[in-house]
């Protein structure tokens, strides 16, 4: 008997979907920073077992749409929710609200829903347990899991429940396929993963990177991305002081890159000025 299904992840921002996924998964797909609203994309994870195929959706964190941006990123969460087996809703122990809209959704759906509450190694028991018990009340879901997606707390039992729940089916993707979404991309989120990690507030999350250039050769792979601002002054933010911040932003991709591959990688990068990206 073999089982495979669609698994959609939505939450808060900043609740660790994105890291869950990473645990899920065993290794690193979806960028991950303390910051909200890290991802933009949903992105597609498959994690297989010879008895199992699961594919996860990762999608942005659930917000009140203020520009075209947020707008896109809510219609991806919309359409996780119309895709799925089964869903994910994933809360976390320092969450004071849980987002009431996506509730009163998840309370209406068919489908068999898993409640999530994360980063359990940041609560005390007392306030984790009344957690637990308000996510039974708002949410009445099918099961509920406490977890530590960073250090990998309940997460092989999470995935046992989630197996539990697949349909009968042959699997969507080759065994040995991680992803649906082609390499480049995956390069051009490891480096705005870093830009995000290195540069404040003065670089808004509108900043948009592409993957120009992949070039595998039996020795190196060659890899050129361009980095898009909106203004002349965050391209000088980005490059710094006689280039010092893009070389420490683009190393720090690059040895990411080649824990990835496995594979020695030569990394150009460039920045550019495109307008209007904060209203994309």
């Amino acid at each position: 008997m073999h089982k495979s299904g669609w698994i959609s992840i939505v939450g808060s921002p900043n609740v660790g979907k994105s890291t869950l996924v990473n645990a899920l998964m065993g290794e690193k797909l979806s960028i991950v920073t303390n910051k909200p609203q890290t991802t933009r994309h949903r992105i597609t994870a498959i994690a297989n077992g010879e008895d199992y195929q699961m594919v996860f959706s990762d999608t942005p964190g659930v917000l009140k749409p203020h520009y075209k941006m947020q707008e896109a990123m809510m219609k991806k969460v919309g359409e996780a929710l119309d895709d799925a087996d089964v869903i994910l809703a994933v809360t976390d122990v320092e969450e004071k609200y849980f987002e009431r809209e996506l509730f009163e959704k998840l309370k209406r759906t068919k489908l068999p829903v898993v409640a999530v509450l994360n980063k359990l190694d940041l609560g005390e028991q007392e306030e984790t347990g009344r957690k637990l018990e308000l996510l039974k009340e708002q949410l009445n879901p099918t099961a509920i899991i406490a977890v530590s997606a960073l250090h990998n707390f309940n997460i092989k039992e999470l995935k046992n429940l989630l197996i539990g729940l697949l349909p009968e089916g042959e699997p969507f993707y080759p065994k040995d396929q991680i992803s649906d979404l082609p390499e480049k991309f995956f390069v051009s989120e490891i480096l705005r993963e870093k830009i995000l990690m290195y540069y404040q507030q003065e670089i808004p999350y509108s900043v948009e990177v592409v993957t120009v250039e992949f070039l595998e050769t039996e020795k190196l792979t060659r890899i050129r991305c361009e980095i898009f601002v909106n203004r002349h002054t965050q391209k000088a933010i980005i490059i710094g002081n006689k280039g010092e911040a893009l070389k420490r932003t683009a190393t720090a991709a690059r040895k990411d890159l080649e824990k990835w591959l496995n594979a020695k990688v030569f990394l150009e990068v460039q920045v550019k000025v495109k307008k209007g990206l904060e209203r994309q």
